[in-house]
């Protein structure tokens, strides 16, 4: 796999070969350019075959994949026809390379600043029989991008830089994070945030987790209905736009609500979905907004209405969860 260098000596891993272009397909040069900054870690996925019983054993698969929400999400957007870029930081380690690898032979450009001394981090994803998940969190070098790490020239010509919320907690990321929103309104470039997860957002209260959101100042906000709830507690799902002027609502089998805000009504979009049977729903989310924000750049390059556009959006990302529910990733190969 080789490594180019950009001018400031960091290395942006591409892969060795693009695929062809495939029928339809926008030429490079008008495909839309996302910067996506956070987490690029290793899922180790435990896939029970029933209910455990303690102390004893039960079958099941034990699974090694590409994780984090960031990652994931660039690496959708590769697949979804966008110019994707990752910004994250690595272990010095096999599994840090495999990760980039994995990542560059999808056609996404990594920008992954790597960290000696700490091994890239991991999650482990237990999969109920039921498809319900939980998650036991190691992040390790995943924490440790610093703003100084980052490099002006990493956001230039783009159009959509995107964080979880994730990249806006813990230190030093919760720093980065905020500089490259900066050097995204520098760069003229929308800015996004999905919440990602009630628990580390609200870990400090709900008043901070509000004043974080409010500080990152979003151009448009993901969130499930269950985030939504946790973060705005008694108020509607419209209290998001107090927020950002935009507000996705995922709402996994029965679709996503968009929320514009508005004067004086708010403009409420609804789009429904093909419900599917999924034993494991890890990253479709993910896989939601990467086909969203790909959808919704293409649209407003061509000049469509708002509502249009957004609806278009939902659709694309609906497209992308169902299609990232009916074949999940594949595992990691270590050399």
């Amino acid at each position: 796999m080789p490594t180019l260098p950009d001018p400031q000596g960091n290395p942006a891993v591409r892969p060795p070969h693009r695929p062809a272009a495939r029928p339809g397909r926008l030429p490079a040069a008008h495909r839309p350019r996302i910067v996506v900054v956070g987490d690029l870690v290793m899922d180790v996925v435990l896939v029970a075959d029933r209910d455990l019983e303690r102390g004893t054993d039960i079958t099941g698969r034990v699974l090694m994949r590409q994780g984090g929400s960031a990652a994931s999400t660039a690496r959708w957007l590769a697949r979804a026809g966008a110019r994707s870029t990752l910004v994250s930081s690595i272990g010095r380690d096999a599994t840090g390379r495999a990760l980039v690898a994995a990542l560059a032979s999808d056609g996404v450009t990594v920008r992954a600043v790597r960290i000696a001394g700490v091994r890239t981090g991991r999650i482990g994803v237990f999969v109920e029989a039921s498809g319900e998940r939980s998650f036991v969190t190691d992040r390790s070098a995943a924490i440790l991008l610093r703003p100084e790490d980052l490099r002006s020239a990493w956001f230039t010509g783009a159009e959509v830089v995107h964080l979880p919320a994730y990249s806006l907690l813990d230190r030093p990321l919760g720093r980065a994070g905020m500089v490259a929103i900066r050097l995204a309104r520098e760069a003229g470039a929308l800015v996004t945030v999905d919440l990602s997860s009630s628990g580390p957002l609200l870990a400090g209260g709900r008043r901070a987790a509000l004043a974080l959101i409010r500080e990152a100042a979003p151009d448009l906000l993901f969130a499930t209905r269950d985030e939504a709830k946790a973060l705005m507690g008694a108020k509607r799902e419209e209290g998001l736009l107090e927020l950002a002027p935009i507000a996705v609502v995922k709402r996994g089998r029965k679709g996503a609500v968009i929320l514009v805000r508005g004067e004086p009504d708010v403009l409420r979009i609804e789009v429904p979905t093909t419900p599917i049977k999924a034993a494991d729903t890890t990253g479709a989310g993910d896989a939601f907004t990467a086909g969203f924000l790909a959808a919704w750049m293409q649209a407003r390059r061509r000049g469509v209405t708002q509502r249009a556009a957004l609806r278009r959006a939902a659709v694309a990302g609906n497209r992308l969860a169902l299609r990232h529910l009916s074949k999940p990733p594949v595992e990691l190969s270590f050399p």
